[in-house]
């Protein structure tokens, strides 16, 4: 018995072991559900149509969703009063962080973070308050919420799928009308209105049927476990090998090999966190009786904690060698809070030792997972501001320097660090360090975040140019234009004033070849592309730019209207 590797115990003992914890079947269930997720589709439609950067209206849509989506979940024909509440409160919860996480500038920083934080603090709400937490608080017992948390996966897996089958059938049926030049279904596909609509019905409709059949649900939970069990002896064998391998090159091969060791290690970690629970089910009675199973999920379990340590190491060096940013912070989070899972588990382990390990990683999974639905829950509301803590850290580097001023991330604080990380820029750009001031000038002046390698080329081509203007702001608007417009000034070029034109200050590029023209808006405080032959044009032939060598002398003349004159010579079609 000791090598059966069949998993019967397991797909015996899961219904009947479910058999107080399913719930009643109700026959209106998929009918109920499948109107009340409907309703709600046609109603983020409507909510979201046309309101897509509004904070109001995105609230009231994640308040919709959730709480649709956690009552769908958790109603109950003899129980509907508190999963009502229960799924008012995730809507709100829900609501609020829609609310900050939309900027109608489209400006987002760790707010998005902070609505993700959300999403899984909702999640591990779910199970635990379906299996009864809020009233039995740790003395819930395992087996309840071990099973929610499979049928949940399971059933909301199964009506996704059912959802996109039912999509698959309209279009099919969609082209069968079509033979007989009936296109209706096919342009009700193409109206937004519908596809929400229909969408929550198929979900509520499969959900419904399936929630109803939690106990045949509790078996084919069994048969999934089962099933990722197999994958268990492989991993647990490769991480050994890592870990040996470790011991022999060194750490340090990691950070050398690949930026993405993090990622990467948390992975594997987390892989090793799902195969070690797919073994040690609910029970020990669930368990499969192979010791070489049993034997791969204590090496998985005792894996997971040395891979979070390389994980948080290979964290560490990247904010070492770059600062705070609020990914990085919350990477440094999800980081802490694995690590917390490895040494928990390397608890339990050894207050278990051989004969109760299995308990003790099952209170530990109890534990831990009403710690993370705390924690990320607080990490979601407006406690702590990651986009201000990077912000101070990333000017603390440059002004120490260890950073230098041309090779500073000004982009992140306008982009990446929110409100906090745009007034630090602010605060830069009015600094003392002049070569400071006009760099955090330009990134408040660009339109969009620069990427990649081509930016330095972009930079150095920018370099090239000789900018006449004793205007600072103007220089520094200049400048943001010249490098977001890669193909001017490739060799030597030289920007001068020409005047003041009704729409603010023309400014005119020359490189020895024709001259082009620059529109500086104090409004927007931007330099743009600018024709002057755009403007009200007078009644006169345009005139043939000359040549303009990067000496040549610049001016704004009025000719029944206004014309550029390079040399002396009209460079521009008169215009107003």
């Amino acid at each position: 018995m000791d090598s059966d590797n069949s998993g019967g115990p397991a797909l015996a003992a899961a219904p009947a072991a479910a058999a107080d914890i399913t719930g009643s079947e109700w026959a209106q269930r998929p009918w109920l559900l499948a109107g009340i997720l409907g309703i709600g589709g046609l109603l983020m439609h409507f909510i979201i149509h046309g309101h897509d950067r509004s904070p109001g209206w995105m609230a009231l849509a994640a308040f919709v969703y959730f709480g649709l989506i956690f009552a769908a979940f958790t109603l109950d024909k003899d129980r509907w009063q508190e999963p009502l509440i229960a799924a008012g409160m995730a809507g709100l919860v829900m609501a609020g962080l829609a609310w900050r996480a939309v900027d109608p500038q489209n400006q987002l920083a760790d707010e998005s973070y902070a609505f993700a934080a959300g999403i899984v603090a909702t999640t591990l709400a779910l199970p635990l308050f379906q299996a009864g937490f809020h009233r039995t608080r740790f003395q819930t017992p395992y087996r309840d919420t071990h099973f929610h948390v499979w049928s949940d996966a399971v059933s909301g897996a199964g009506a996704l799928a059912f959802v996109g089958l039912s999509w698959a059938l309209l279009a099919v049926l969609s082209q069968l009308f079509l033979l007989l030049k009936i296109d209706l279904l096919r342009e009700l596909m193409n109206k937004e209105w519908f596809g929400w609509t229909f969408s929550g019905i198929a979900l509520g409709a499969a959900l419904g049927t399936l929630r109803n059949q939690l106990k045949v649900i509790g078996t084919l939970q069994a048969v999934v476990l089962l099933v990722l069990s197999l994958l268990a002896a492989p991993l647990a064998a490769a991480l050994v090998m890592f870990l040996l391998a470790m011991i022999v090159s060194g750490p340090q091969v990691l950070w050398e090999a690949t930026r993405s060791a993090t990622p990467i290690l948390l992975t594997c970690a987390v892989g090793a966190f799902v195969l070690t629970n797919a073994i040690l089910r609910d029970e020990d009675s669930a368990m499969t009786r192979s010791r070489v199973m049993r034997i791969a999920a204590l090496v998985l379990a005792l894996g997971i904690f040395p891979l979070t340590v390389f994980a948080a190491v290979s964290m560490g060096t990247r904010v070492a060698q770059h600062g705070l940013s609020p990914e990085r912070l919350w990477g440094l989070v999800a980081i802490g809070f694995a690590c917390a899972y490895g040494l928990a588990y390397w608890t339990a382990l050894l207050r278990g030792r051989q004969a109760r390990w299995h308990d003790f990683l099952r209170q530990a999974n109890l534990h831990l997972a009403v710690v993370g639905c705390i924690l990320a829950l607080v990490l979601a509301l407006p406690i702590f501001d990651f986009g201000a803590i990077s912000a101070r850290n990333q000017i603390a580097r440059l002004e120490s320097g260890a950073v230098g001023a041309r090779e500073f991330d000004y982009d992140a604080l306008r982009w990446d660090f929110g409100a906090a990380g745009r007034k630090a820029l602010a605060g830069l750009s009015k600094g003392s360090n002049a070569e400071i001031a006009r760099l955090a000038l330009e990134a408040q002046q660009r339109d969009q975040r620069r990427y990649g390698p081509g930016y330095a080329i972009r930079e150095r081509r920018a370099q090239n140019a000789q900018i006449d203007v004793e205007d600072e702001s103007i220089r520094a608007a200049v400048r943001a234009f010249l490098i977001d417009t890669p193909y001017k000034c490739g060799n030597k070029c030289r920007v001068v004033t020409a005047g003041k034109v009704p729409q603010g200050t023309l400014l005119v590029l020359l490189d020895g070849g024709y001259p082009s023209y620059m529109l500086f808006d104090p409004a927007t405080g931007k330099a743009d592309q600018y024709s002057p032959a755009v403007g009200q044009l007078m009644d006169s032939a345009a005139a043939v730019p000359p040549r303009a060598n990067l000496d040549a002398k610049v001016e704004l003349r009025p000719f029944t209207g206004q014309q550029v004159f390079i040399d002396g010579k009209p460079a521009s079609t008169p215009f107003k």
